[in-house]
């Protein structure tokens, strides 16, 4: 198993089905790395506490934090199960950017940008980032969000260790 394919498993194990491998959660999203490392390994994926480490740290959107400790690991965003990140509401800049596809774009205009099955509309400080989210999903579309208006409209926002920005929902009247 490759680099790419263990940071694959681990988003889907820290941050949408943990009981893939009956891996443990608490309410933060933490998880046990021995634990984690031992579940890994009955399931044929070779991989040690130094292995877990490159991936973690390798990982180009830093996904994934492990303790100072090392004894344990969690997905900073994108849980789609229920997670106390213990993130605090912070002023976001006046403008972040939101990547899709072009399918999406009539649904978005209508409804504005929905979290779906996850916890957060995930959003980025720049428009490069958002491209490279966007081409995820086919012909990359950009959309601009006027973060300092939902912000004095009284939305919260709030910035997951990685960098990236978290809010409920983003209507359509702030976005172009």
């Amino acid at each position: 198993m490759n680099k790419k394919q263990i940071s694959k498993f681990l988003s889907l194990v820290l941050r949408h089905k943990p009981e893939e491998i009956q891996l443990p959660l608490d309410a933060e999203g933490w998880a046990s790395t021995t634990e984690l490392i031992q579940k890994m390994n009955q399931r044929g994926m070779a991989i040690d506490l130094t292995l877990l480490q490159e991936v973690v740290k390798g990982n180009d959107k830093q996904r994934f934090k492990l303790s100072e400790d090392l004894s344990k690991i969690r997905a900073n965003q994108g849980h789609s199960i229920a997670i106390n990140l213990g993130l605090k509401a912070v002023s976001p800049p006046s403008i972040l950017y939101h990547g899709t596809a072009r399918r999406n774009i009539s649904s978005i205009k209508k409804k504005g940008l929905l979290k779906g099955a996850r916890q957060h509309v995930h959003l980025s400080q720049d428009k490069e980032t958002a491209k490279k989210v966007g081409k995820r999903h086919g012909a990359p579309v950009i959309f601009k969000v006027d973060s300092q208006g939902m912000n004095k409209a009284g939305k919260a926002f709030f910035q997951s260790e990685n960098g990236v920005w978290l809010t409920d929902q983003v209507d359509p009247q702030f976005l172009s």
